[in-house]
Parts: C-alpha cells; sequence; structure tokens
C-alpha cells in the first residue's frame, strides 16, 4: 500500500474536540483517488498527515511502508522532499525564480528527485521542460519568463510540473484547480493523469467539487469517515 491509516485521530490541543476521527483507508500504487468533502471536514488536516507537516495524536499514518509517526521532524522533511510531491491551492510558486527554474527546485531539497530527474533526460532543464511541454506549456519563450507573469491556467500547470519533477511516488493536490472553468479543470486533471501514470505515480486529489469524481478510479467522501463531529480547518 502506498498509504495504509489505521484508528487515526488529530485535534489541535489536548483539550480540543478532535478534528479528525477515521477507522482506517487504505490507497493502492497507481491509484487515482478522488477526496471529497464541505469546508470544515478536515481535507487540509488530512493532508498535512499524510505529507508529515503534522502527526496524529493517536493511530497510524504509514505511507509508503514508514510510519509517519516515528519520524521527528527534520526526517519526515527529508522523507516529503524525495516521496511526495504537492501541488497547493495557491500553488506557492516562487515569484523572483523563471519558470524552468521553478519546477527544478524539488531537485535542490531531494537527492533522490535529482538522480531520478537525471536518469530520466539528459540534464534537469531538459526533464523540466519535458514536463511543462507534457502539461500543454510548449511554449519555450515561456519557460525563461517570471512565473508572476503567467496566467492563472499557466501558473497551475508549472507548480504541476514541479510537484511532479524527480518522479515522487505520491503526488498530493489539495483543490488545485478551484480557480478554473470546467473545460480548463477536466483538461488539466487528464493531462495529470497522463503524466502520474508514465511514471507510476499515486494520486491523490482532494476537492470540494464532486463533478470531478466520475474522472477518478475512486472517491473518498471524508464526511463519511470522519467520525468527529466536526473539523476545524476549511479543505
Amino acid at each position: 500500500m502506498v498509504i495504509d491509516v489505521k484508528d487515526l485521530e488529530f485535534r489541535w490541543q489536548p483539550e480540543t474536540p478532535a478534528v479528525l476521527s477515521i477507522d482506517a483507508f487504505q490507497v493502492t500504487p497507481g491509484e487515482c483517488l478522488f477526496i471529497k468533502g464541505p469546508s470544515g471536514s478536515g481535507k487540509s488536516t488530512l493532508l498535512s498527515l499524510l505529507s508529515g507537516v503534522t502527526t496524529a495524536v493517536a493511530g497510524t499514518v504509514r505511507v509508503m511502508g514508514q510510519e509517519l509517526e516515528r519520524l521527528g521532524s527534520v526526517q519526515r522533511d527529508h522523507f516529503r522532499a524525495d516521496h511526495i510531491g504537492y501541488i497547493f491551492q495557491m500553488f506557492n510558486l516562487i515569484p523572483y525564480l523563471s519558470v524552468v527554474d521553478n519546477v527544478m527546485l524539488p531537485c535542490r531539497f531531494s537527492t533522490r528527485r535529482r538522480t531520478n530527474a537525471l536518469q530520466r533526460g539528459k540534464g534537469l532543464e531538459a526533464e523540466a521542460r519535458r514536463l511543462l511541454q507534457h502539461l500543454d506549456m510548449d511554449h519555450p519563450d515561456l519557460h525563461r519568463r517570471a512565473v508572476t507573469t503567467l496566467s492563472v491556467g499557466q501558473q497551475q500547470r508549472v507548480a504541476a510540473a514541479r510537484a511532479l519533477m524527480g518522479s515522487p511516488e505520491l503526488l498530493i493536490a489539495d483543490e488545485p484547480t478551484s480557480s478554473l472553468d470546467a473545460d480548463r479543470r477536466e483538461s488539466f486533471i487528464r493531462l495529470l493523469f497522463d503524466e502520474c501514470r508514465g511514471v507510476g505515480a499515486t494520486l491523490i486529489f482532494v476537492s470540494h467539487d464532486a463533478s470531478l469524481e466520475q474522472l477518478f478510479d475512486r472517491t473518498i467522501d471524508l464526511a463519511e469517515i470522519n467520525r468527529s463531529t466536526r473539523g476545524m480547518e476549511e479543505a
């Protein structure tokens, strides 16, 4: 299993109600999973737990066989850099870097992903450009531009290419299509599927837009599996 969650419980403070209380769920290698739920159901909190940004107060979150609770914060940072690509809702691109430099950024923090990227192409920049082209950013003149000059849709593709750089085994996407219209959302998701399946990556895609779930292998409704009476943050 890529992800194996058992008896998970998370709360922000010992005296506060649980944000998440989940008996179990699993994600298999290569699966494209859609996680849906309304605001406050704990979607973003769950992603923080799956990526090791935070840790559970009870239960087990196992990612690629590694129990994240057993790692210290620095170890979790290294694990995340090596194995997890993350597409943020607001993209979180570095404004003073070019498009290509933004895409290559994960290779500065992970020797594993740098090695993977070099094995797939003739160099880091060549691999970054390949990813951009596969994600419908095939105009070379765009690659050296500052990301602040790009449209929302273009920034979205740069964020996806950065997350895919170095072939991480797990890709997590947190509401990355929320600012796009319906046609552009579906087009982007299908491009993302193609790239993930090309490298055998597992995709976890989180959204409150239930109309997208028909595109995915499987759907989990977080509001149904979360036994907590309330979530504490918007997802």
